[in-house]
């Protein structure tokens, strides 16, 4: 698959995007791009890729209306048990998925975390996490982390146990990453253009880190 056209950027602070799992088309982009949106996280897969899932032609039409783009992978249902090994093999997917849709190096890739069993342990979420992070940071993609409900792990445990350097605030009620905090705060959900939307700021975190997405200059 060819690479995407556009440059990989830090994100300013203070813009507003939104993240989907609805597909895109140019019209409907530019329309978002129109009402004032900056950027767009769309779904990449667990597995193989869905028809429903970010594509390589939905993912360039969304560059060549203007909004900036990162990929975010889907999540298991409801009280999912992770393990080291699923973290790999997650982590795999979503390497191939991101290079299969064509994001360059240097792209955040997002692992959605919530809904955990609260049978599982802090120390088996950090090996799934830390896996998930090898694996796609094997391939040159920069790995972030959307910290969602019943994530398990707290603010300490966030920062100095797992492997992450940009983290994305989900709507639920989470904990902040200790020392670091973060670079992404979602903020509310609705319709938007007839497309069901969550809505998201960027902001530098305590460390001066930045979200890095892939933007079409011109």
């Amino acid at each position: 698959m060819s690479v995407l056209t556009g440059t990989v950027q830090s994100a300013s602070s203070g813009l507003v995007g939104f993240d989907t799992d609805t597909k895109l088309d140019l019209t409907t982009a530019k329309l978002f791009r129109q009402s004032g949106y900056y950027f767009c996280l769309r779904y990449i897969s667990l597995a193989t890729e869905d028809d429903d899932d970010l594509d390589h032609d939905e993912a360039q039409a969304i560059l060549d209306a203007g909004l900036a783009l990162m990929p975010v992978q889907h999540v298991r249902y409801a009280g999912w048990m992770p393990d080291e090994s699923m973290g790999a093999q997650t982590g795999q997917a979503a390497a191939d998925n991101a290079i299969h849709v064509g994001f360059p190096s240097k792209v955040n890739v997002w692992l959605d975390l919530e809904g955990i069993s609260s049978d599982a342990t802090a120390a088996t979420v950090v090996a799934y996490c830390n896996s998930w992070y090898d694996a796609v940071a094997q391939v040159g993609y920069l790995p972030g982390l959307y910290v969602g409900a019943n994530s398990i792990l707290d603010s300490q445990q966030l920062y100095n146990d797992l492997k992450f350097q940009h983290y994305w605030h989900s709507l639920s009620i989470v904990p902040n990453v200790a020392v670091r905090g973060y670079q992404m705060i979602q903020s509310d959900g609705g319709t938007v253009h007839g497309v069901g939307i969550d809505k998201n700021l960027t902001q530098a975190d305590a460390s001066q880190g930045q979200v890095q997405w892939l933007i079409q200059q011109g």
